[in-house]
């Protein structure tokens, strides 16, 4: 009679198993999928908008916006701007965030021109990691003595593109009153 149990409980613990495992790697999967799914390319304008300015005005304006709002510009040539700003919401928590403009000329005459702009946060924690001296004797050897002080470290725990759409709103207002600005400066 226990083999009869045994031959009986056995299938159904190999299915359980492979019903477990296999659900597992089902939300790994659509975990990831999840991701790239996600992309709908549809004609939005979150990370783009169309000014009334050729090319060199319009990055212009947003190497402006961004000096004015603390960012450090890492690039500013012809049709592009990066800038980057660092802030510490907390004691052991640090974020960036990375701005990347690039400016293109539309119409017959260009213009006019579309700014393409997209910004990444990326977070940082603190990592404490102990230290430890050895001591060496000649006559013992090596001795491992452990320390009270350690080693601080930043470490990248998440990095996004800001999806927002009211942040780069506020960012195309404060472009557009540069470029208004810049061009009142020119007459």
């Amino acid at each position: 009679m226990p083999r009869f149990r045994f031959v009986l409980i056995l299938p159904m613990l190999l299915g359980a198993l492979l019903t477990g495992c296999g659900s597992m790697s089902t939300s790994a999967d659509k975990s990831s999928r999840k991701v790239y799914q996600g992309e709908s390319f549809a004609a939005e304008e979150t990370f783009s908008r169309l000014f009334d300015a050729n090319v060199e005005a319009t990055c212009e304006a947003a190497r402006r916006a961004l000096l004015s709002q603390g960012y450090v510009i890492s690039k500013a040539e012809t049709g592009v701007v990066r800038g980057a700003k660092h802030f510490q919401p907390g004691g052991e928590m640090h974020v960036e965030i990375a701005f990347n403009v690039v400016c293109v000329g539309d119409g017959p005459k260009q213009q006019v021109a579309t700014a393409y702009v997209s910004a990444q946060q990326d977070r940082y924690a603190l990592k404490k990691n102990p230290q430890a001296a050895s001591l060496g004797v000649s006559a013992l050897g090596s001795i491992s003595v452990p320390l009270s002080s350690t080693d601080d470290s930043l470490v990248k725990v998440a990095s996004e593109t800001i999806p927002a759409g009211e942040f780069y709103d506020r960012f195309f207002v404060l472009m557009q009153r540069m470029l208004r600005e810049n061009t009142n400066t020119e007459r």
